[in-house]
């Protein structure tokens, strides 16, 4: 019945890798431990029993070895145009959505508390994850995501800093500062994260903080290179290029959603983020990935004059992938009868009219693709788990040169484009193969075993095991 916290100094401080970790070395020394975020903003989710989390808490529980539950983020938040979408105990919740977002903070923490306590009575211990920061006074009077939830578990706080973005130590500091005494208090210790070279080189600075804060220096975490999906998207940067490495463009719509999917394949390929035309050039695949606003993101890509450079490079043979949102912008009609998220015309690379229903589908499926022809032949017979997030219904016009290629309408080729409605084929390790002619060096296990494995020898783990109610 235990709990230790981790906040940041910042969003993308690495939280929810750490928690990871953590989860990961207590599971593997036989502790029964369970992640937690209390109210996540993301449009990086996965489908679980009863609904849909936030990626970081799905990819957390795998860590921790349990199955990911809708209480271990019992609120998210999905930023779309206009507003948000709130997310309670995995199901929309379009009272709340509608709410401003400081009026539906009391309904929310009773949600909150409730999931926190279910899981805190089930594990002997909840590795609990902060969201962006917690010295933000604007937040306080509504805050269901740090020192509140801190409070209510009687957690001590871990907090990490990037210390790759420099000023690490002015973070901390002011973290520290702003905060009123009794959240001070909470401060345990601090992690220093994301280190590029020799940790000794940072002395006396982390003593000389130590001092000035009274919070317990707990370890330096180097930079760690991983294929594990992220909420906040740290592999989002293009790389640097390599040569001979196929190079895939991705439209980076302005609410994209779940590209998270595409953490692994940033391994294998170049990623270009598109958000120019001239960026789809000499690009050897185009992706359309997910959208959290399909009709919104649909007429932003038109008017930066995506639409004709990508028929264009359809025309020349480019292989097209759209997933989920992406698909139903490749195709040619968006029918929208509930007011759920417009209506419009596709951009009519496939025959297909989605239509939107008001009840989110949210599911884990399992897929097995079809005899395929032409230039996704590779994909004939594959099977792969994926995950469906959406509002959209898509059915095919006619059938004319078009093939149907998964079940329940979930996927569809005509020459070299392909359309699919389900999140989760490019992190199938034989479907990298297939189309790429590589796949991940580690298995997912194995990275989080190595993250782990860092984790435990760069950090105080001793200090942490005393915070933490010595749960082994």
């Amino acid at each position: 019945m235990a709990a230790i916290m981790v906040q940041g100094c910042t969003s993308s401080a690495g939280k929810s890798l750490v928690v990871a970790a953590l989860a990961r070395i207590y599971a593997r020394r036989g502790v029964a431990v369970a992640p937690f975020k209390g109210q996540n903003m993301s449009n990086n989710a996965r489908a679980v029993e009863g609904g849909e989390i936030g990626t970081a808490q799905w990819m957390q529980a795998k860590a921790a070895g349990i199955t990911p539950q809708t209480r271990m983020n019992p609120v998210l938040i999905k930023p779309e145009a206009g507003g948000s979408q709130v997310i309670r105990n995995g199901i929309v919740d379009p009272v709340a959505g509608n709410l401003d977002w400081r009026e539906r903070s009391s309904s929310l923490w009773t949600t909150v508390k409730g999931a926190l306590h279910s899981l805190m009575s089930e594990f002997d211990l909840v590795v609990i994850e902060g969201a962006g920061s917690p010295a933000e006074p604007n937040l306080w009077d509504r805050d269901i995501a740090n020192m509140r939830v801190a409070e209510e578990a009687d957690a001590p706080v871990l907090l990490t800093v990037d210390i790759d973005r420099g000023g690490a130590f002015a973070h901390l500091y002011g973290t520290w500062a702003t905060l009123p005494p009794q959240h001070q208090n909470r401060l345990a210790g601090f992690i220093l994260n994301k280190f590029h070279g020799d940790a000794t080189l940072l002395e006396p600075a982390p003593a000389t903080t130590a001092n000035m804060t009274g919070m317990r220096h707990l370890g330096t975490l180097p930079w760690i290179e991983h294929s594990l999906p992220d909420e906040d998207n740290s592999f989002y940067a293009s790389r640097s290029f390599r040569q001979d490495v196929t190079t895939v463009a991705i439209i980076r719509w302005p609410t994209i959603s779940n590209l998270d999917e595409f953490a692994q394949l940033s391994q294998v390929v170049n990623i270009e983020w598109a958000e120019r035309p001239d960026q789809l050039l000499g690009a050897d695949m185009i992706i359309l990935p997910g959208s959290k606003h399909v009709v919104s993101d649909l007429a932003w890509f038109r008017a930066r004059g995506f639409e004709d450079r990508l028929i264009e490079r359809a025309d020349a043979g480019v292989p097209i992938l759209g997933i989920c949102g992406g698909m139903q912008i490749l195709g040619e009609h968006i029918v929208d009868p509930c007011g759920v998220d417009g209506s419009g015309q596709g951009i009519a690379l496939l025959p297909l009219t989605t239509t939107f229903e008001e009840a989110k589908h949210v599911a884990q499926v399992h897929l097995q693709f079809a005899a395929v022809q032409g230039r996704w032949s590779g994909l004939s017979d594959l099977a792969f788990d994926g995950y469906d997030i959406r509002h959209g219904r898509t059915t095919l016009n006619t059938a004319d040169q078009v093939q149907a290629i998964l079940p329940n309408n979930a996927g569809f080729v005509k020459d070299n484009v392909l359309g699919i409605a389900t999140h989760g084929l490019l992190e199938n390790q034989s479907a990298l193969s297939v189309l790429f002619g590589a796949a991940s060096t580690e298995s997912f296990d194995a990275v989080l075993d190595r993250v782990a494995d860092i984790t435990e020898e760069a950090l105080d783990m001793d200090t942490i095991d005393k915070l933490a109610g010595s749960p082994c």
